[in-house]
């Protein structure tokens, strides 16, 4: 009878619960599919400017996004930063250029380049393999064994996504906190630590440095190398010594739940599954809006946890362009980051037959007819749609949509990418203010 109540309990708070959420999601969309012919936007306009303008407002509207971010540069001085849309649709809050986003993959580039600076200070090196630095033990289920070929990944072989792992054949164990923290004993979320431990025990999907497999786990295990040899949390070490000395202070780790939103933090409106299955907070187990429960952004810092201005990503582009002023890296290192792996295809798997793109050290890398070399990254979350380019003339700009479908169902960024290419071109006078002196 004890279980039959409480059976009868948890179903109706289960069902006020779920009502709940389909009413806070119907509210969303209402808002979304409002036919808002004046898209409120924020932050300096200028004249010479308006391709980007017109880009944003006509991009928002048609494709009925709730907000937008985006931040340009040229040769390495802030020219536009602007907010359209809104932050937050049910206080009508607008997005400003200060606005903070989850930036989700977009947190590997900073990763990537932190760990070169520490091999730039001989603290680390490209070829050290990963698992001689860290204290993690394999949690091997019964009958198992360690994969040898754990000892050959590498640094570099992280750093560009080849360290052996194979998603769509296994699985992104980022996203499987429930399941590795019940084969441990412990209480969901799963940390760092505990997705580590559980993949260690794992056979690898291919020879490490054999091809490029896109790894989240490559890049949680960079992080937790540089709380190794930094002697401090990652979180402490890149607000601290990463970020602060090229002047970026707005930008830090994010938080899941949606009471622990930070200051100037946009809310998140999911598109296509709007429910999942909740890792953490006080409602595991039960369904809640995906962006915030279904899994643990604080779990995923040096792969996705971070939450940016455009303004913030812009700074760090341009710092990465113009290495000689800012000294984030020495020239050798950053020939090093964009230079072609020798093994293992980006887009198809024809040999002999270089791609047209491919994954250096933390960056997608598109060669140019000038010789040199078009950046960039994307980040995809629920909710949270975002993408960086560092283009080889002295360009570069970051978009932040805070949702992850257009209504035609493609990702934001991928979608306003050629866009803001063709409005950049349109510029036939780029002013010579700087933003970031503001």
């Amino acid at each position: 009878m004890y279980a039959n109540s409480c059976h009868n309990l948890i179903m109706i708070l289960f069902k006020k619960t779920l009502a709940t959420l389909t009413l806070c999601a119907v509210t969303w969309l209402n808002a979304l599919s409002e036919d808002r012919k004046n898209i409120v936007s924020t932050g300096k306009i200028f004249s010479n400017l308006k391709p980007f303008d017109e880009l944003m407002e006509k991009f928002v509207l048609e494709n009925k996004i709730p907000g937008a971010s985006i931040a340009v540069a040229k040769d390495g001085h802030l020219v536009y930063a602007r907010g359209f849309g809104y932050g937050d649709l049910e206080k009508k809050q607008p997005v400003q250029p200060n606005s903070l986003f989850r930036i989700a993959s977009i947190s590997k580039p900073f990763t990537a380049v932190a760990i070169l600076q520490l091999v730039e200070q001989n603290k680390l090196k490209l070829e050290t393999p990963v698992f001689e630095l860290l204290p993690h033990k394999p949690h091997l289920a019964e009958g198992t064994k360690v994969d040898p070929r754990l000892s050959q990944i590498t640094i570099a072989h992280l750093l560009r996504h080849q360290g052996g792992w194979n998603r769509k054949e296994t699985i992104d164990p980022l996203f499987h906190s429930i399941d590795i923290s019940t084969a441990l004993g412990k209480t969901p979320p799963a940390t760092q630590d505990d997705v580590i431990r559980f993949m260690m025990g794992w056979k690898l999907d291919f020879d490490p440095g054999e091809k490029y497999n896109y790894s989240n786990l490559g890049y949680c295990l960079l992080g937790r190398v540089i709380e190794q040899i930094t002697a401090q949390s990652y979180g402490e070490y890149m607000v601290n010594e990463f970020l602060k000395p090229i002047g970026i202070e707005s930008m830090r780790l994010g938080r899941t739940l949606l009471r622990n939103r930070a200051k100037n933090e946009v809310r998140y409106y999911p598109k296509g599954d709007i429910y999942g299955i909740a890792v953490t907070g006080e409602s595991i187990g039960a369904k809640v809006l995906w962006p915030y429960g279904t899994w643990s952004i604080e779990s995923f810092d040096s792969l996705g946890g971070w939450i940016a201005t455009a303004t913030d990503l812009v700074k760090f582009a341009s710092a990465v362009d113009r290495y000689n002023e800012s000294n984030i890296l020495q020239k050798r290192m950053i020939a090093a980051m964009i230079e072609r792996p020798k093994k293992g295809h980006f887009g198809n798997e024809k040999e002999n037959q270089p791609d047209a793109t491919y994954y250096g050290f933390g960056w997608s890398v598109r060669p140019t007819e000038n010789g040199k070399t078009n950046r960039w990254h994307t980040g995809l979350l629920s909710g949270t749609s975002t993408i960086l380019v560092l283009r080889n003339d002295g360009l570069c700009w970051s978009v932040l949509f805070n949702t992850n479908l257009t209504n035609d169902g493609k990702n934001p960024s991928s979608k306003i990418d050629p866009l803001v290419h063709k409005a950049a071109d349109a510029i036939t006078k780029w002013p010579t203010h700087d933003l970031f002196q503001e």
